[in-house]
């Protein structure tokens, strides 16, 4: 008896001491690092693969975990409602990201996303820093690291734009930091702060912006070299402000003195956001606590470069080759600060982009100009219910109608919506237009239904959907290119894991933005944002808590 009692005791006793060893083990990375390329088209991984430096993008598929099947599951395919589905794991329809701006339906007033008039800019003049992420209606994965451990994890958001820093950064960061291009300095607000951090000042002093641009832009390799793009002048590209043609070398610093917004529109852009996103590690000593720190870096320029030129441009190959280096140059930071192994990185985009038009039409493919039709659809409807500008605008693919007007002259909205379907649906280019509060019933594939209510948000978006016709673009983008609908080159994105124990590999298998919140969740033991939708990628957790 005494035997039977004796290995009980040493089988429980072992039994604890495996649970404790187990609970012991479990840590987290000491610093995430969400890296998100503003319209970076998944095939820019491979596109340019040849070119790529052994420790940029090349490192990330080595190394790291792809999914490379990451698609975007909701319309519209904007900036802001990228970022925080990116970090939320939410969709319009429940976090109230509509879009880049909405008009709010009981008012009609239109409103940006980040804007608050209650707060002050911090660190310049004017009204850059008027923003805060009150919009958003849930928590973030970066509000949940805080809430985690009661507030001691450090958050900092990083980007040229105001709302792709706030909005990943979450609702109670350590700071969120943005570029005044007045003042060439990053900002905040008195939302988060009444005064810049000593290292933030210290950045601005430097005077970045002037240095970067001295010595203009021309092409990083010999230019004969960029045969993945066309040649260096087409008329569907865009020039760089004061520039007679598209071509390189672009003078920089005249470009500037005309307009500031212009350093936007070049690589240096991701330059000065990944220097001061080290900066920010430095100065918060980031990586260097008790507890995980997050950092959220959008490199922004990639964008501004793409609308300006099309992704078929040797500008847009140029800025991703220079990208590159700069990834490189930024792990190696890493490595030597955080330590290799020491820091989970991730890697993602918030939307893709299409082919500019005149590209498409010379190549012979599928395309075509949409225009905006509030004027016309307005003189249809009155025809149809004599009353004038019944439509608000017909812009961002979605329609607003006047609700006090068409309350006022007692219409019947229901026969206003099914007339202007009637009417859209006759339009070049349209594929089809759904009333957005019956999209599940409408006769359409079940993918875009589906994309059609997530981004759905019945104070913040229209009464139509317009869902245009593969290739199609706004007409206002005579040159250069969009972004915003539900085909794979707006919504098929990169998502690459890196570092703290992260397998290589990768998967084919459908992934959706929403599935990166939860994803972080399950690799550091925290609950998922308030509003998540997504799942966890498992063949990547499940790895890594083996």
């Amino acid at each position: 008896m005494k035997e039977i009692l004796m290995k009980k005791t040493v089988l429980l006793l072992l039994a604890v001491c495996a649970f404790l060893s187990s609970f012991a083990q479990f840590q987290r990375p000491k610093l995430v690092v969400g890296i998100v390329v503003d319209q970076m088209r998944w095939d820019y991984l491979y596109r340019y693969y040849n070119k790529y430096s052994n420790g940029g993008f090349k490192r990330l598929l080595k190394e790291g975990y792809s999914c490379e099947n990451t698609l975007i599951n909701y319309l519209p395919a904007y900036t802001a409602v990228g970022h925080s589905t990116i970090f939320t794991g939410s969709v319009p329809s429940i976090d109230g990201i509509a879009g880049n701006s909405w008009r709010i339906q009981n008012s009609g007033k239109t409103t940006y996303c980040t804007d608050d008039s209650t707060v002050s800019t911090v660190g310049a003049t004017g009204n850059a820093g008027k923003m805060s992420p009150h919009n958003l209606w849930v928590t973030t994965i970066t509000d949940e690291l805080r809430l985690a451990t009661n507030f001691k994890s450090k958050v900092i958001g990083v980007s040229l734009k105001d709302r792709a820093a706030i909005l990943p950064a979450g609702h109670n960061p350590t700071g969120a930091f943005w570029l005044d291009d007045s003042s060439g300095n990053f900002v905040t607000s008195t939302y988060y702060r009444n005064d810049l951090p000593s290292w933030v000042n210290i950045f601005n002093q430097e005077k970045n912006i002037p240095k970067l641009i001295k010595n203009g832009w021309n092409t990083l390799l010999p230019i004969a070299k960029y045969t993945e793009s066309t040649k260096d002048n087409e008329p569907w590209e865009g020039e760089v402000k004061g520039a007679k043609t598209p071509t390189f070398p672009f003078n920089l610093v005249k470009a500037y003195s005309l307009d500031k917004e212009s350093f936007r529109q070049t690589p240096f852009g991701n330059t000065l956001t990944l220097a001061f996103a080290e900066a920010a590690i430095n100065g918060e000593k980031l990586g260097e606590n008790d507890c995980t720190d997050f950092l959220t870096v959008n490199c922004a320029s990639t964008d501004y470069v793409g609308h300006m030129v099309g992704p078929n441009s040797i500008e847009v190959e140029d800025v991703y080759l220079r990208l590159d280096k700069e990834l490189q140059e930024f792990f190696k930071y890493l490595d030597n600060k955080i330590g290799r192994g020491n820091y989970l990185v991730f890697l993602t985009a918030d939307h893709g982009g299409a082919h500019s038009e005149g590209f498409m039409r010379e190549n012979k493919m599928p395309t075509g100009f949409f225009p905006n039709l509030t004027k016309s659809l307005n003189n249809y409807l009155q025809t149809q219910f004599g009353v004038d500008k019944l439509v608000l605008d017909a812009e961002n693919f979605e329609v607003s109608f006047d609700n006090k007007k068409i309350e006022l002259n007692k219409l019947d909205k229901e026969k206003i919506k099914t007339s202007s379907i009637n009417f859209l649906q006759k339009q070049k280019g349209v594929l089809c237009a759904i009333d957005e509060t019956r999209a599940a019933t409408a006769s359409i594939p079940t993918a875009i239904k589906e994309m059609i209510i997530n981004g759905y948000n019945r104070e913040r978006s229209g009464d139509i959907k317009i869902i245009l016709q593969s290739g199609f673009l706004p007409d206002n983008y005579k040159t250069g290119t969009s972004h915003g609908l539900w085909n794979a080159y707006d919504t098929h994105i990169p998502l690459i894991f890196m570092g703290w124990k992260i397998p290589h590999g990768a998967t084919n298998k459908t992934v959706y933005m929403t599935d990166i919140a939860p994803t972080i969740s399950a690799l550091l033991h925290i609950q998922m944002p308030s509003g998540c939708i997504g799942k966890p990628i498992t063949q990547l957790t499940n790895v890594v808590n083996e």
